[in-house]
């Protein structure tokens, strides 16, 4: 799959946002036994920092990135289930590696609850590699990076 065209979130999309996000991390609470980090983000908040990026019309797949000195910081990668095995979760991870390029910053950096076994699947296909597991209130997260000097997704 081509990377889908992605574009900044406006306060319109916020319900859609929400929606998304909803629907892709729902299934994980009875694992994780909370709600996951992502569902109570302030999505409004995020949409107006302009960290949020959205794929689809209507939004199917979504991303929340902030730049942080040195690394573009992955908060969250959604696919509305609907959408999920087309691809577009890789286009999307391909998208926030090309976008860290194009900010200049060397790598990305991301972290997942450590009971979301797909995603640490997933990230590790992608060429991100573990480096700390640690413990931040209630949440068990496995923290990644991925260094930009390796070739882009493909």
């Amino acid at each position: 799959m081509t990377t889908p065209p992605l574009r900044p979130a406006t306060a319109a999309d916020v319900p859609a946002v929400k929606a998304v996000i909803d629907a892709a991390f729902h299934h994980y609470i009875e694992r994780i036994g909370l709600v996951p980090a992502p569902m109570e983000e302030d999505h409004a908040a995020n949409v107006e920092a302009g960290r949020v990026f959205v794929a689809g019309d209507p939004v199917t797949g979504l991303v929340v990135v902030i730049p942080e000195a040195g690394h573009l910081y992955l908060d969250t990668v959604a696919v509305h289930p609907d959408a999920q095995g087309t691809g577009l979760g890789r286009a999307l991870m391909a998208w926030v590696e090309q976008r860290a390029r194009e900010l200049g910053v060397p790598e990305v950096r991301l972290l997942t609850n450590a009971m979301m076994w797909e995603n640490q699947k997933m990230y590790e296909r992608y060429g991100y590699e573990v480096t700390e597991r640690r413990r931040t209130g209630p949440y068990d997260r496995i923290h990644y990076r991925k260094v930009l000097n390796s070739p882009p997704m493909g």
